[in-house]
């Protein structure tokens, strides 16, 4: 009966959506190490995103969009600026420097990141002497050293290559340079902290534009021009835009329609059913999965720094969401309304949608 009244709906479908993220994330890494340009992938990935979201948004928010107008376009601009072309620009330049395990590891992180930026822009406050606010800034420096582990400590590989095919893949691999591999999880730290503000900054415009797909695909618009203008940082060659190579085609076409666009949907459905702490709750199947497909798919070595420190940030993460969870219970108490009626009604859908409800990109 769980499955036919939909109350394992929204569970199936994160664990559906981050394990396909995290194929997406192993399979892009491939690409990259093919040689092909960080940001040709990031604008070809939103361009398609673009077009997938486009009829979604115009027949499902046709008789609710507000008016677009020139303020909201400018705001939405520089969100895409942060939260698509930054974002992408630091993470796939990360993740051809790493593996797509760290680069999870790190996607795992942006709850922590976005609540210190909170702290920071003074968003959000902090009680520390609740066990809320004790818990969220525990779970959050936890987090932090797990990341701080991933990036100064590799360890001993898991699995076993031969000596000459190690050789090899280090001299072909820059993921497997020690110093490729700290400049790599440093532009992944950038990457988690122009998310966790762009989730700052998308909830303010929200607030004016609540239409979460048609402001997804302006979103991806803007990025696409933004993301084309960013690739002449690295290559000014039109030949870099020609793709021949059937894997790379396809692994574009999953990342923008797949990874990209029925994932945004899922996700946004599972967060007006169940509120954005459930879905982050699910962040970490996506490092489970990229760490399966890194190792079972594409061979690459698993290093005990990655499955300690990724351990480390999960850990953390799920620390930080039980303060978060508490805090809300807290808050709600504080509220309880004099009648029953509207402004119960109100309480109980602030609770469930906590306080930053944002349009839920992928980085």
């Amino acid at each position: 009966m769980g499955y036919c009244d939909g109350k394992w709906t929204p569970v199936i479908i994160m664990i559906t959506i981050n394990s396909a993220l995290g194929l997406g994330n192993a399979l892009v890494k491939k690409v990259l190490d093919g040689g092909v340009n960080h940001m040709v992938i990031a604008t070809y990935r939103l361009a398609i995103s673009t077009l997938f979201l486009a009829p979604i948004a115009f027949f499902w928010e046709r008789t609710t969009r507000p008016k677009l107008t020139l303020n909201i376009l400018v705001q939405l601009f520089f969100s895409a600026l942060v939260g698509a072309s930054l974002t992408q620009y630091f993470f796939l330049l990360g993740l051809s420097y790493t593996s797509a395990t760290i680069a999870c590891a790190f996607i795992s992180m942006s709850p922590a990141v976005t609540f210190v930026l909170s702290l920071v822009f003074r968003v959000e406050k902090l009680n520390m002497k609740s066990k809320a606010g004790m818990g969220m800034v525990m779970g959050t420096l936890i987090c932090i050293g797990g990341a701080l582990l991933l990036t100064m400590y590799k360890g001993v590989p898991l699995t076993k290559f031969h000596k000459l095919e190690s050789h090899l893949l280090t001299n072909h691999n820059p993921a497997l340079k020690p110093e490729n591999w700290i400049v790599g999880c440093v532009l992944l730290f950038a990457g988690s902290s122009c998310f966790g503000s762009w989730m700052l900054i998308q909830s303010k415009v929200n607030d004016k534009y609540p239409c979460q797909y048609s402001s997804t695909v302006v979103l991806s618009f803007f990025g696409t021009i933004q993301c084309a203008l960013l690739s002449l940082i690295k290559s000014r060659d039109i030949t870099a835009w020609i793709l021949t190579d059937k894997l790379d085609i396809m692994t574009i076409v999953y990342a923008g329609a797949v990874a990209q666009g029925i994932c945004t949907v899922g996700t946004s459905w599972c967060i007006r059913k169940r509120g954005p702490i459930f879905t982050s709750v699910f962040t970490p199947v996506g490092l489970i999965f990229a760490t399966l497909f890194d190792f079972s798919i594409l061979h690459r070595q698993v290093c005990i720094g990655s499955v300690i420190g990724s351990g480390i940030v999960i850990f953390g993460l799920y620390i930080f969401l039980l303060g978060k969870v508490r805090q809300m219970e807290e808050e709600c108490a504080k509220k309880l309304p004099s009648h029953f009626g509207q402004e119960e009604s109100q309480d109980d859908e602030h609770y469930k949608k906590g306080h930053l409800m944002v349009v839920p990109m992928t980085p």
